[in-house]
């Protein structure tokens, strides 16, 4: 067998050179609605992991697909910048060179990302290239190019005109590694082994005090109150009275009441710190507590924290603590398992921390988001996930989309000042202009402020996620009035990961429907996960991370496309192993050398032949009456395959479709059908072989189309080199999925195939020697069906390795006669179907029943020695209950295999 080596693994120089010839732009004259994805942008940072080779898949086969169907499809793609990812892979760099951002100043540090963006920003793209990702790249965006910006600003200015933007003071998720604010969906939860504080508060003006727990120490600097619950005996007398804060120079703070707190957990005494935990924020806002901020934005404590200003937050909790000790006022310190918030991208810890930060206002945008899934305007695949959406969008909060960083979309924003020396005091003011350019903003503000005012921009850049919020339009032109935009907006599909259905999708449809009154896209389809073999999530500490590029390396870029289109269904985590990488190759392999097979039969014919054979439409019923039968079986099988398949495709099942695609390509193709077709080939019978060759061809050419969207590759290297019509695969139409099916030829193939297993299990059985043919008389009721298998004779022969000549078929009474013959193998294939094989002389019965006995002696005793124990009360009372068990279970298999040996040495007898 010949091995498939692959063809060049890079659209850009495949077989017929897809990409350079045009074929990955939307065709122009192609009639029907446009099919269009939008590439859900990797990180410009990114190199390809298993979740965009997974997601690329997916989506270029649904591309592929719908290209071949005749519609007008566009794969647009793309890359993010990538705010905070992009910003740490540039300072690691500077620092490493010994300079930092701050040195640099802003122009200058973006001038640095720029430059290393057009260095290794598109390397990603490339390696998608190779996985085959057949998108439209000369329609290639990037969020922080010209037109997006442009998109962003509008954006901005819109939502801030109608309200929806506004600024203000709140609890963020603060990184300060990053010292930037991240999103609420960029916290990950972990539980670690931490520790629970048990200590003294005193109480104001006695010797009383409240003992109270806590995980963070340091923060008793910034608590503002003491609650307790309002029916807690232990601590009723004390509300109203005030604490003392410990370390804190004699600042005291109001003991309050609120069912809030839990009477079970730690002492039923709670310390609130409003301004560094989410909950206490939220009973700070109840009671009016003050706020207090102990931390600087690097994580280091400020001046609010007395004598601990300037440590970093962990060295001040061990500090702390132990000047609590010293004073006498802890009791006791325990292990506690927590939940750590930590920092998606920089995996530190990250701060509850009040800021001032801008917010977008989300009830009022995620009413028509509900109502457009609701509608069924929207579907979300699997649907399960409709319950997920509806969820997070009735419970929505506030959308904090500021971040403090200087890579990104600068915050249109301008302070307004009355001087140099004002501005260059304060980082903001109450007063401030929104508008998308400096130039604009200055005219609004001498209109409402008059001449000489100063403008300062706002520092902060806005979250990722809101440009990619845009992203099905902005890619179109908008706010532009783009051909485009009107052609290819809304979009068809959204296809990508279940785990950014908040970070991303429903961001889009709500940002779609406020700014076009349009739902972005129709389908939201949701694939899983791709973990390792075991279900683990892949990582480097784990060591368990498989490189999809090293994997086309090894495998292909096909095997690999198959692996992950097949291996999962919509929504479910994929466990991905190389063995199953490896079995995909092996499909390539099957499909490459049967191939190779109709081509080998083509060799001695000159092109016109090829040409007519390409020609052959075999799709109508009356196309295939005079065919054989194994032609017409394989057609109609054929044709079922590809409703089947079509169908798989339009229900978005392509793990399905694939599955279906290798049962007839290995099975019903390679090893049923091409071996069937040797005998008229090879027979001696031209015209018989001259229609063998068009059934191959016909079939062949329809396989190709079928498997091209999942393996792209090797389908248009095989197409090339097959009689076709056509430059290329990628642009030929999708087989019709209305041909006709011939429901007698399964059912009478079928018969033939029932047979062949039988013959071939008997052979098995018996210990025939592979290369001996063997007599049959095969009994058939039904006129029919026998006149069909009979005229298979030297198909079911070959497949049987029966000897064709001493092969003959009988009717119901002649084989009713021959029932129960000594000397003679019955084998009953199906109602109305037996076969009989004279076995005797075929091989040795009286040694074979020699060493049948032999076995069959050693088994005896073997379960006699069993039996003995079990039989033994001493080991049955005595020994563990799993080895009386097994014992048992073993002297069961043994019976089982003897009356085999016994029924195999009882048929070997009738031959001796």
């Amino acid at each position: 067998m010949r091995v498939y080596q692959g063809a060049d693994a890079d659209a850009s120089i495949s077989p017929c050179r897809w990409e350079s010839s045009g074929y990955f732009k939307p065709d122009e004259g192609a009639q029907g609605e446009p099919y269009v994805i939008s590439m859900p942008p990797p990180n410009v940072t990114g190199k390809l992991h298993m979740g965009h080779a997974m997601f690329a898949t997916l989506q270029d086969i649904m591309t592929r697909y719908q290209r071949m169907r005749g519609r007008p499809t566009l794969w647009l793609p793309g890359t993010d910048h990538a705010g905070i990812a992009t910003q740490m892979v540039v300072e690691k760099q500077l620092a490493a060179q010994g300079r930092d951002r701050r040195s640099l100043g802003r122009e200058a540090f973006e001038a640095e990302v720029w430059s290393w963006k057009a260095q290794y920003g598109g390397f990603i793209t490339q390696q998608l290239r190779r996985l085959g990702a057949s998108c439209d790249w000369s329609r290639e965006r990037f969020t922080l190019d010209s037109g997006l910006s442009e998109a962003v600003l509008e954006a901005f200015v819109r939502l801030h005109e109608k309200g929806l933007i506004y600024r203000g003071s709140y609890m963020v998720n603060w990184s300060p590694g990053l010292q930037t604010a991240v999103s609420d969906l960029e916290v990950e939860y972990s539980e670690e082994p931490g520790t629970l504080y048990y200590f003294k508060y005193p109480v104001a003006d006695s010797d009383e005090f409240l003992p109270v727990a806590t995980t963070r120490p340091e923060t008793i600097l910034g608590d503002t109150a003491v609650a307790v619950h309002p029916e807690d005996e232990r601590y009723k007398h004390l509300v109203g009275r005030e604490a003392v804060v410990p370390m804190s120079g004699g600042r005291r703070i109001k003991v309050i009441a609120d069912e809030y707190v839990d009477r079970e957990f730690g002492t039923g005494a709670l310390k609130i710190t409003p301004g560094h935990d989410v909950n206490d924020y939220e009973i700070g806002k109840r009671f009016s507590l003050e706020i207090i901020n102990i931390m600087n934005d690097d994580g280091t404590l400020n001046a609010a924290a007395g004598a601990y200003a300037g440590l970093d937050r962990f060295a001040a909790r061990k500090q702390l603590w132990a000047d609590m000790e010293a004073q006498g006022l802890v009791i006791k310190q325990e292990p506690y398992q927590m939940r750590v918030p930590r920092s998606q991208r920089g995996g530190e810890i990250v701060e509850p921390l009040v800021r001032e930060q801008w917010f977008v206002r989300m009830e009022p945008l995620a009413k028509p988001a509900l109502e457009a899934v609701a509608s069924g305007d929207i579907r979300i695949l699997p649907e399960r996930f409709e319950k997920v959406y509806n969820f997070w969008l009735e419970n929505i909060k506030d959308w904090c989309i500021s971040r403090q960083l200087w890579w990104g979309h600068r915050i249109p924003v301008w302070y307004v000042f009355d001087s140099k020396e004002a501005a260059a005091a304060a980082s903001s003011s109450d007063r401030y202009i929104v508008a998308k350019s400096e130039a604009v903003a200055r005219e609004q503000a001498v209109q409402q402020y008059g001449e000489g005012v100063v403008l300062k921009q706002e520092s902060d850049v806005l979250d990722t996620w809101f440009s990619s919020g845009l992203w099905p339009f902005s890619t179109l032109g908008w706010p532009a009035a783009t051909s485009d935009l009107e052609r290819f907006y809304p979009t068809t599909v959204m296809e990508t990961g279940h785990d950014i259905l908040f970070f991303w999708v429903a961001r889009m449809i709500m940002m779609g429907l406020e700014f076009t009154g349009r739902p972005p896209f129709s389908t939201v389809y949701l694939h899983g996960l791709v973990r390792d073999e075991k279900g683990r999530k892949m990582s480097k500490s784990l060591g368990n991370v498989v490189d999809p590029v090293e994997t086309i390396q090894q495998y292909g870029a096909d095997a690999l496309r198959f692996t992950l289109a097949t291996g999962t269904s919509p929504g479910q985590d994929l466990n991905l192993s190389l063995d199953r990488v490896n079995s995909s190759r092996n499909f390539t392999n099957k499909l490459w050398n049967a191939g190779k097979f109709v081509l080998f039969n083509l060799e001695k014919f000159d092109d016109a032949e090829w040409q007519r054979l390409a020609g052959v439409d075999l799709s109508a019923a009356a196309s295939t009456a005079g065919l054989a039968l194994p032609e017409r079986w394989v057609v109609s099988s054929l044709h079922s395959t590809v409703r089947e398949i079509t169908a798989a495709h339009e229900r978005f099942d392509f793990g399905e479709a694939g599955r279906l695609l290798y049962e007839f390509v290995w099975s019903d193709f390679a090893d049923w059908y091409i071996e069937a077709a040797k005998a008229r080939l090879y027979g001696g019978d031209e015209a018989a072989a001259a229609q063998t060759r068009s059934v191959l061809v016909y079939v062949y050419d329809k396989i190709l189309k079928l498997a091209h969207p999942f393996m792209p590759f090797i389908t248009e290297e095989m197409w090339q080199a097959t009689p076709h019509t056509g430059a290329a695969l990628i642009a030929a139409p999708w087989p019709s999925a209305e041909a006709a099916v011939d429901g007698g030829a399964d059912a009478q193939f079928e018969a033939l195939q029932a047979a062949v297993r039988s013959v071939r299990n008997a052979r098995a059985e018996y210990g025939v020697e592979p290369g001996r043919k063997i007599a049959a008389t095969v009994r058939v009721d039904d006129p029919e069906l026998r006149a069909a298998l009979q005229a298979e004779a030297p198909v079911l022969a070959l497949l049987a390795k029966l000897d064709a000549e001493q092969l003959s078929f009988v009717g119901g009474e002649e084989g009713a006669a021959m029932a129960g013959q000594q000397g003679q193998i019955e084998l009953v294939v199906g109602e109305g179907v037996e076969v009989f094989l004279p076995m005797a002389g075929l091989f040795d019965a009286a040694k074979e029943i020699e060493r049948l006995q032999k076995q069959q002696a050693k088994l005896e005793k073997e379960l006699a020695g069993l039996n003995g124990r079990l039989s033994n009360p001493k080991f049955v009372d005595k020994a563990p209950e799993q080895v009386v068990a097994e014992a048992r279970q073993q002297a069961a298999e043994m019976g089982e295999q003897l009356a085999q040996i016994a029924d195999k040495i009882a048929k070997f007898g009738s031959l001796a």
